[in-house]
Protein backbone atom coordinates (compact mmCIF):
# COMPACT_ATOMS: atom_id res chain seq x y z
CA UNK A 1 0.00 0.00 0.00
CA UNK A 2 1.65 3.11 -1.21
CA UNK A 3 2.78 5.29 2.13
CA UNK A 4 1.29 9.18 2.01
CA UNK A 5 1.13 11.81 4.67
CA UNK A 6 -2.58 11.00 5.78
CA UNK A 7 -1.23 7.36 6.83
CA UNK A 8 -2.10 7.30 9.89
CA UNK A 9 1.08 5.07 11.47
CA UNK A 10 3.16 8.06 10.48
CA UNK A 11 3.32 9.52 13.57
CA UNK A 12 5.98 12.80 13.06
CA UNK A 13 5.95 13.99 9.51
CA UNK A 14 6.90 16.71 7.78
CA UNK A 15 4.10 19.29 8.92
CA UNK A 16 6.92 20.45 12.25
CA UNK A 17 9.97 20.81 10.41
CA UNK A 18 11.09 18.16 13.13
CA UNK A 19 14.02 16.28 13.36
CA UNK A 20 13.44 12.74 12.29
CA UNK A 21 10.14 11.33 11.15
CA UNK A 22 8.62 8.25 13.18
CA UNK A 23 6.45 5.30 11.84
CA UNK A 24 4.09 3.22 14.40
CA UNK A 25 5.09 -0.47 13.63
CA UNK A 26 2.88 -1.50 16.53
CA UNK A 27 1.43 -0.44 19.88
CA UNK A 28 4.66 -0.32 21.57
CA UNK A 29 7.55 0.88 18.94
CA UNK A 30 7.60 3.77 16.32
CA UNK A 31 10.70 3.15 13.71
CA UNK A 32 12.56 6.47 13.67
CA UNK A 33 14.42 8.22 10.45
CA UNK A 34 16.74 10.63 9.67
CA UNK A 35 19.12 11.54 7.04
CA UNK A 36 21.79 14.22 7.35
CA UNK A 37 25.01 14.92 5.66
CA UNK A 38 27.76 17.73 5.23
CA UNK A 39 30.57 19.28 3.46
CA UNK A 40 34.14 19.18 5.40
CA UNK A 41 34.71 21.40 8.51
CA UNK A 42 38.06 20.32 9.88
CA UNK A 43 41.15 19.44 7.97
CA UNK A 44 41.72 16.03 9.88
CA UNK A 45 39.89 13.25 7.44
CA UNK A 46 39.11 11.31 11.16
CA UNK A 47 37.96 13.96 12.99
CA UNK A 48 35.90 15.32 10.22
CA UNK A 49 34.35 11.40 10.29
CA UNK A 50 33.33 11.85 13.90
CA UNK A 51 31.49 15.02 13.72
CA UNK A 52 29.96 13.82 11.01
CA UNK A 53 28.27 10.48 12.78
CA UNK A 54 27.69 12.68 15.89
CA UNK A 55 25.93 14.97 14.01
CA UNK A 56 23.46 12.80 12.45
CA UNK A 57 23.07 10.98 15.51
CA UNK A 58 21.97 13.66 17.11
CA UNK A 59 18.55 13.81 14.98
CA UNK A 60 17.68 10.35 16.67
CA UNK A 61 18.63 11.70 20.49
CA UNK A 62 16.42 15.19 19.76
CA UNK A 63 13.37 12.68 19.28
CA UNK A 64 13.69 10.84 22.41
CA UNK A 65 14.69 7.91 20.68
CA UNK A 66 17.42 5.00 20.68
CA UNK A 67 19.91 4.69 16.87
CA UNK A 68 19.77 1.19 15.93
CA UNK A 69 21.40 1.09 12.50
CA UNK A 70 23.04 3.43 9.90
CA UNK A 71 24.11 3.61 6.26
CA UNK A 72 27.09 5.61 5.28
CA UNK A 73 26.48 8.37 2.16
CA UNK A 74 30.14 9.35 0.66
CA UNK A 75 30.29 11.81 -2.45
CA UNK A 76 34.06 12.25 -3.51
CA UNK A 77 35.90 13.72 -6.27
CA UNK A 78 37.58 11.24 -8.16
CA UNK A 79 41.05 11.09 -8.04
CA UNK A 80 41.48 14.30 -5.89
CA UNK A 81 40.94 12.31 -2.16
CA UNK A 82 43.49 9.23 -1.28
CA UNK A 83 42.11 6.05 -0.12
CA UNK A 84 43.71 6.87 2.92
CA UNK A 85 42.02 10.26 3.47
CA UNK A 86 38.63 8.30 2.47
CA UNK A 87 39.55 5.67 4.98
CA UNK A 88 40.33 8.15 7.75
CA UNK A 89 36.62 9.81 7.21
CA UNK A 90 35.21 6.25 7.24
CA UNK A 91 36.79 5.28 10.37
CA UNK A 92 36.01 8.46 12.10
CA UNK A 93 32.69 8.09 11.77
CA UNK A 94 32.66 3.70 12.29
CA UNK A 95 33.91 4.73 15.64
CA UNK A 96 31.28 7.16 16.89
CA UNK A 97 28.92 4.65 15.71
CA UNK A 98 30.31 1.74 17.88
CA UNK A 99 30.29 3.58 20.59
CA UNK A 100 26.75 4.11 19.98
CA UNK A 101 25.84 0.69 19.77
CA UNK A 102 24.67 1.47 16.31
CA UNK A 103 25.20 -1.00 13.48
CA UNK A 104 26.91 0.36 10.17
CA UNK A 105 25.05 -1.79 7.55
CA UNK A 106 26.67 -0.26 4.19
CA UNK A 107 26.01 2.67 2.20
CA UNK A 108 26.34 4.46 -1.52
CA UNK A 109 29.18 6.39 -2.53
CA UNK A 110 29.03 8.75 -5.57
CA UNK A 111 31.56 11.24 -7.73
CA UNK A 112 31.00 14.64 -6.77
CA UNK A 113 33.30 17.58 -7.22
CA UNK A 114 33.21 18.56 -3.48
CA UNK A 115 33.65 15.89 -0.90
CA UNK A 116 30.47 15.45 0.97
CA UNK A 117 29.25 12.61 3.97
CA UNK A 118 26.68 11.68 6.24
CA UNK A 119 24.17 8.94 7.50
CA UNK A 120 20.92 7.80 7.12
CA UNK A 121 20.25 6.75 10.97
CA UNK A 122 17.29 4.26 11.76
CA UNK A 123 16.24 4.04 15.50
CA UNK A 124 13.34 3.16 17.27
CA UNK A 125 10.92 5.01 20.10
CA UNK A 126 8.01 4.64 22.39
CA UNK A 127 5.05 5.73 20.51
CA UNK A 128 3.83 7.80 23.78
CA UNK A 129 7.50 8.80 24.47
CA UNK A 130 8.30 10.40 21.29
CA UNK A 131 10.09 14.21 22.00
CA UNK A 132 8.67 16.49 19.09
CA UNK A 133 9.62 20.30 18.91
CA UNK A 134 5.80 21.58 18.20
CA UNK A 135 4.65 20.66 22.00
CA UNK A 136 6.09 23.63 24.42
CA UNK A 137 3.32 24.86 26.44
CA UNK A 138 3.65 28.65 27.95
CA UNK A 139 5.39 28.66 31.53
CA UNK A 140 8.00 26.06 30.58
CA UNK A 141 11.98 26.34 31.32
CA UNK A 142 14.42 26.45 27.90
CA UNK A 143 17.32 24.39 28.41
CA UNK A 144 20.12 24.36 26.11
CA UNK A 145 23.01 21.57 26.21
CA UNK A 146 26.05 22.77 24.23
CA UNK A 147 27.72 26.41 23.47
CA UNK A 148 27.05 27.68 20.29
CA UNK A 149 29.20 29.37 17.94
CA UNK A 150 30.95 27.03 15.32
CA UNK A 151 29.74 29.25 12.21
CA UNK A 152 31.97 31.71 12.54
CA UNK A 153 35.01 29.12 14.10
CA UNK A 154 34.55 27.19 10.84
CA UNK A 155 34.66 29.68 9.29
CA UNK A 156 37.77 31.26 10.68
CA UNK A 157 39.36 27.46 9.97
CA UNK A 158 38.44 27.60 6.38
CA UNK A 159 40.43 31.47 6.25
CA UNK A 160 43.25 29.87 7.97
CA UNK A 161 42.91 30.81 11.24
CA UNK A 162 44.98 28.28 13.75
CA UNK A 163 43.98 29.46 17.20
CA UNK A 164 44.11 25.78 18.85
CA UNK A 165 42.56 28.02 21.90
CA UNK A 166 39.72 28.63 19.95
CA UNK A 167 39.62 25.20 17.79
CA UNK A 168 40.23 22.95 20.21
CA UNK A 169 36.99 23.39 22.12
CA UNK A 170 35.00 24.14 18.96
CA UNK A 171 36.15 20.16 18.05
CA UNK A 172 35.76 19.17 21.04
CA UNK A 173 32.07 20.09 21.06
CA UNK A 174 30.98 18.70 17.60
CA UNK A 175 32.68 15.08 18.38
CA UNK A 176 30.60 14.96 21.94
CA UNK A 177 27.69 13.06 21.28
CA UNK A 178 23.85 14.09 22.69
CA UNK A 179 23.37 10.61 23.81
CA UNK A 180 24.02 10.86 27.71
CA UNK A 181 21.95 14.31 27.54
CA UNK A 182 19.48 12.67 25.90
CA UNK A 183 19.41 10.34 29.02
CA UNK A 184 19.67 12.37 31.69
CA UNK A 185 16.55 14.42 30.37
CA UNK A 186 14.62 10.93 29.97
CA UNK A 187 15.71 9.70 33.47
CA UNK A 188 14.05 12.45 34.80
CA UNK A 189 10.97 13.33 33.03
CA UNK A 190 9.50 13.56 30.01
CA UNK A 191 10.41 17.12 27.91
CA UNK A 192 8.11 19.09 27.42
CA UNK A 193 9.23 20.16 23.93
CA UNK A 194 12.82 19.15 22.26
CA UNK A 195 14.90 19.49 19.10
CA UNK A 196 19.04 19.84 18.65
CA UNK A 197 20.15 22.88 17.39
CA UNK A 198 21.85 22.77 13.93
CA UNK A 199 22.28 24.34 10.82
CA UNK A 200 19.57 26.88 11.42
CA UNK A 201 21.52 28.06 14.57
CA UNK A 202 19.83 28.51 17.61
CA UNK A 203 17.19 31.38 17.06
CA UNK A 204 16.18 29.35 13.82
CA UNK A 205 15.34 26.37 15.86
CA UNK A 206 13.82 28.10 18.43
CA UNK A 207 11.77 30.03 16.13
CA UNK A 208 10.75 26.20 14.84
CA UNK A 209 9.76 25.08 18.49
CA UNK A 210 8.03 28.37 18.94
CA UNK A 211 6.25 28.72 15.53
CA UNK A 212 4.67 24.66 16.45
CA UNK A 213 3.71 25.27 19.81
CA UNK A 214 1.89 28.57 18.86
CA UNK A 215 3.90 30.18 21.74
CA UNK A 216 6.61 32.49 22.44
CA UNK A 217 10.16 31.70 23.58
CA UNK A 218 11.93 34.24 25.28
CA UNK A 219 16.09 33.66 25.03
CA UNK A 220 18.18 35.47 27.32
CA UNK A 221 21.60 36.22 25.67
CA UNK A 222 23.61 36.08 29.02
CA UNK A 223 22.54 32.73 29.60
CA UNK A 224 23.78 31.28 26.43
CA UNK A 225 26.73 29.52 26.57
CA UNK A 226 29.26 30.36 23.87
CA UNK A 227 32.44 28.94 22.47
CA UNK A 228 35.73 30.32 22.90
CA UNK A 229 36.89 33.31 20.41
CA UNK A 230 33.18 33.13 18.82
CA UNK A 231 32.02 36.60 20.28
CA UNK A 232 35.70 38.14 19.03
CA UNK A 233 34.51 36.75 15.63
CA UNK A 234 30.66 37.70 15.86
CA UNK A 235 31.85 41.30 16.57
CA UNK A 236 34.16 41.09 13.62
CA UNK A 237 31.25 40.21 11.41
CA UNK A 238 32.82 37.32 10.29
CA UNK A 239 29.65 34.85 9.52
CA UNK A 240 29.49 32.31 7.10
CA UNK A 241 26.81 33.04 4.11
CA UNK A 242 24.57 30.50 6.05
CA UNK A 243 24.42 32.44 9.26
CA UNK A 244 23.26 35.35 7.51
CA UNK A 245 20.51 34.03 5.78
CA UNK A 246 19.77 31.86 9.51
CA UNK A 247 19.21 35.97 10.82
CA UNK A 248 16.95 37.21 7.49
CA UNK A 249 14.89 33.74 8.45
CA UNK A 250 14.04 34.67 11.72
CA UNK A 251 14.00 38.69 11.91
CA UNK A 252 10.58 38.86 10.97
CA UNK A 253 9.31 37.21 14.41
CA UNK A 254 12.17 38.70 16.49
CA UNK A 255 11.88 41.22 19.08
CA UNK A 256 15.27 42.50 20.70
CA UNK A 257 15.05 44.67 23.99
CA UNK A 258 18.78 46.30 25.10
CA UNK A 259 21.01 43.44 23.40
CA UNK A 260 24.05 43.58 21.83
CA UNK A 261 23.58 43.15 18.17
CA UNK A 262 26.91 40.78 17.72
CA UNK A 263 24.87 38.33 20.27
CA UNK A 264 21.62 38.40 18.50
CA UNK A 265 23.88 37.40 15.14
CA UNK A 266 26.00 34.51 17.11
CA UNK A 267 22.57 33.12 18.27
CA UNK A 268 21.61 33.02 14.67
CA UNK A 269 24.59 31.52 13.66
CA UNK A 270 24.85 28.29 11.65
CA UNK A 271 25.76 25.66 14.36
CA UNK A 272 27.44 22.01 13.28
CA UNK A 273 26.66 19.34 15.83
CA UNK A 274 25.01 21.41 18.51
CA UNK A 275 23.30 20.41 21.58
CA UNK A 276 20.05 19.80 22.41
CA UNK A 277 17.12 22.84 23.03
CA UNK A 278 14.58 21.31 25.24
CA UNK A 279 11.27 22.47 27.32
CA UNK A 280 10.17 21.32 30.52
CA UNK A 281 7.75 22.30 32.96
CA UNK A 282 8.62 24.08 35.70
CA UNK A 283 8.02 21.65 38.12
CA UNK A 284 10.70 20.11 36.31
CA UNK A 285 13.58 21.93 36.68
CA UNK A 286 14.81 20.71 39.70
CA UNK A 287 15.18 16.59 38.67
CA UNK A 288 16.23 17.64 35.56
CA UNK A 289 19.45 20.26 36.68
CA UNK A 290 20.38 17.59 39.34
CA UNK A 291 20.06 14.44 36.81
CA UNK A 292 22.85 16.63 34.58
CA UNK A 293 24.91 17.60 37.63
CA UNK A 294 25.03 13.83 38.95
CA UNK A 295 26.34 12.64 35.17
CA UNK A 296 28.93 16.14 34.92
CA UNK A 297 27.41 17.16 32.39
CA UNK A 298 27.15 20.72 31.05
CA UNK A 299 23.12 22.10 31.38
CA UNK A 300 22.27 26.08 30.67
CA UNK A 301 18.67 27.49 31.21
CA UNK A 302 18.47 29.80 28.67
CA UNK A 303 14.98 30.98 28.72
CA UNK A 304 11.03 30.61 28.76
CA UNK A 305 8.47 30.04 26.78
CA UNK A 306 5.67 32.42 27.55
CA UNK A 307 1.79 32.61 26.20
CA UNK A 308 1.69 35.25 23.29
CA UNK A 309 -1.02 36.03 20.73
CA UNK A 310 1.12 34.94 17.96
CA UNK A 311 4.63 32.93 18.37
CA UNK A 312 7.88 35.30 18.51
CA UNK A 313 11.44 35.32 19.70
CA UNK A 314 11.86 37.83 22.34
CA UNK A 315 15.67 38.22 22.85
CA UNK A 316 17.11 39.69 25.87
CA UNK A 317 20.18 40.38 27.50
Amino acid sequence: MPQTESDSRILVGTETLDDAGVFRLNSNEALVQTVDFMTPVVDDPYIFGQIVATNSLSDIYAMGATPLTALNLLAIPDGILSPDVIGHMLKGGESVLRQAGTALLGGHSIDDPEPKMGYAVTGTVHPDKIWRNSTAKPGDILFLTKAIGTGVIIKAIKDGVQDSHVIDPAIEMMITSNRQAKEAIEVACQPTAATDVTGFGLLGHAWEMASGSRTSFHIRTARVPLLPGSLNLAQADKFPAGSRRNLDYVRPHLKTVNVDSAQVKLCADAVTSGGLLFTVAAKDVQRVERSFSERGLSLYAIGEVVSSSSPNLIVTN
